[in-house]
């Protein structure tokens, strides 16, 4: 629901703040005097297009601000989550337009883009002129709305959610068939590839310890050649180069030959003997790391072609070597897919065909529901037609299959509302048989009729009033007050019929200020309503007798 309306420097308006409340709120004044800014202004804060004729002369600036208050579960708030915009109790939307003609949009005082702006204004409500309609001119809203009027929410969210299971189910039907597509373009390469790696069988590390042992036997010749110089040097095999061993056992010869006593060179024979233990050990150390180190020429030829081997098959698959064995994996299971791959997707075609019937199930019975609803509000609005002086008009609410590319979750048929205003004049859109007095009154019609299942709270009517008078205006005031009793309404009218209808009441009028034109707005209390319902009546000159027919409006009697 609409609850305030703020307006800066928009053409006439200086600067004006409304407060609005629910139920049924009138708007008159003389021609000329602004009412249509009011319009404009709320139209600017809902998407409208943005002009820079809207901005007060001599003003950087416009600006409008409309605040609404929102339910927990109207589908704003579902929006403005989507966004990423915080949902609050009351939800403000704003726009801002510069005199060069360019405009900013807010919601909550959060910058959003045009196209979102006008969704929330969508939401938010309905406006029904002249020259303007919004909501019930549009075909896309015709199916939600005959749903309503109908009581088939239930029906319609089975609908969506068979609908979700087909496009879920016909998705994975397009991937199984995708992947085993894609296998058999390359059956071919597959089959090679996993011939080729289990041939070559790569295991988890083994590049590093292939790498390892290489090096390993690439150093084995090198320390050969040191161990073998190491026991050169105590076994010299040229008789002429010293030998440790042997020039330790002429020492020992040499002190045995003291004379007795000779205890004092005891030390130095122990010593001796434990040198000759030592090198003995050493010798017999060395050669046995001698025997263990040689170099085999074959296994190094065999590492070499292993690792060479990896390396070749990771360059060739773009993978690094210790991907192997898990390309491998999936390359196999890729082979598995294709295998498998046709009883995949036959069971696939099984599902989306299953989902599908149950979608056109669903649907057919929502039709079916569809047809019987249509024929019962074509009935309900042609009863509210003779009192608006639309007798000759009748509503045709058509019900017609959609093409299979056009199947939504809101069914197979295409709802639209079509209009004859003239005996054996054939069924044509609202917005191009009617003209704009006919349609608001058509869509009046309409609206109470559908005001319980209406998304919308709020309603704007634009001399809906127009060209008529007497028991029509007051059918006309009727109505819009019954449809009020559900929703907001905001009427702009000419009719003290229809403005005797009003729980609020605000006058419009052009003053002159400063040497400016101004509007103001003023909200009527009892008795300057009934002074301004009877200048409605009476004209320039208010009488007493038209104060009198007044008084009799506003108790609720007719002229």
């Amino acid at each position: 629901m609409l609850t305030s309306l703020a307006i800066r420097d928009v053409v006439l308006i200086e600067r004006l703040d409304l407060g609005f409340g629910p139920g049924l709120t009138v708007l008159t004044g003389e021609t000329g005097a602004g009412k249509s800014i009011l319009l404009d202004s709320l139209g600017l804060a809902l998407g409208a297009r943005a002009d820079s004729g809207l901005v007060r002369a001599g003003q950087p600036q416009a600006s409008v601000a409309a605040a609404f208050s929102v339910a927990e579960d109207h589908p704003s708030r579902a929006l403005l989550t989507e966004q990423g915009i915080e949902a609050e109790d009351e939800l403000v939307l704003r726009r801002v337009v510069t005199a060069d003609g360019r405009s900013r949009a807010f919601a909550n005082d959060q910058p959003v883009g045009l196209a979102l702006l006008r969704r929330l204004g969508a939401l938010l409500v309905e406006v029904q002129g002249q020259h303007e309609q919004v909501g019930l001119a549009d075909p896309a809203a015709h199916a939600a709305l005959l749903d309503a009027a109908g009581a088939l929410e239930k029906l319609r969210t089975e609908v969506a959610e068979a609908h979700r299971a087909w496009r879920a189910a016909a998705q994975a039907l397009a991937a199984a068939r995708e992947e085993i597509a894609a296998a058999q373009r390359d059956e071919e390469f597959l089959r090679h590839a996993v011939g080729e790696l289990e041939a070559l069988a790569p295991e988890e590390g083994e590049e590093d310890l292939l790498a390892a042992e290489r090096q390993k036997l690439q150093q084995g010749e090198r320390r050969s050649e040191a161990i073998a110089e190491a026991l050169s040097a105590l076994s010299p095999r040229d008789r002429r180069a010293a030998n440790p061993a042997t020039a330790l056992r002429g020492a020992v010869r040499a002190l045995e030959r003291l004379p007795a006593p000779n205890t004092e060179a005891e030390p130095a024979l122990e010593a001796l003997g434990r040198a000759l233990d030592a090198l003995a050990e050493a010798e017999t150390a060395m050669q046995r790391l001698a025997h263990d180190a040689g170099p085999d020429p074959r296994r190094l030829e065999q590492v070499e072609e292993r690792l060479f081997a990896l390396r070749a098959a990771a360059r060739k698959h773009m993978v690094p070597v210790v991907e192997l064995p898990s390309l491998l994996a999936t390359l196999k299971a890729r082979l598995a897919a294709l295998d498998a791959g046709t009883d995949r997707v036959t069971a696939a075609e099984r599902t989306a065909s299953a989902a599908r019937e149950s979608y056109l199930a669903a649907s057919g019975r929502l039709s079916e529901q569809r047809q019987a609803a249509a024929a019962k509000l074509e009935k309900a609005v042609a009863r509210e037609l003779p009192p608006l002086k639309l007798d000759r008009a009748r509503l045709v609410v058509e019900v017609a299959p959609k093409p299979e590319g056009a199947w939504g979750p809101d069914g197979v048929d295409r709802v639209t509302f079509l209009v004859s205003t003239n005996p054996g004049q054939a069924p044509g859109a609202l917005d191009k048989v009617a003209s704009g007095g006919e349609l608001s009154r058509l869509m009046l019609a309409l609206k109470v009729v559908l005001a319980r299942g209406s998304p919308v709270p709020t309603l704007v009517f634009d001399e809906v009033d127009s060209g008529i008078g007497g028991a029509t205006a007051a059918a006309v005031g009727e109505r819009l007050a019954r449809v009020a009793e559900r929703l907001q309404v905001l009427v702009v009218t000419h009719s003290p019929q229809v403005a005797a209808r009003g729980v609020r009441h605000l006058s419009v009028a052009k003053q002159v200020k400063g040497g400016r034109a101004e509007t103001r707005v003023t909200p009527l209390d009892e008795g300057a309503r009934r002074e301004e319902i009877a200048r409605m009546l009476a004209g320039e000159r208010v009488t007493e007798a038209a104060r009198a027919a007044a008084d009799s409006l506003l108790a609720g009697g007719l002229l």
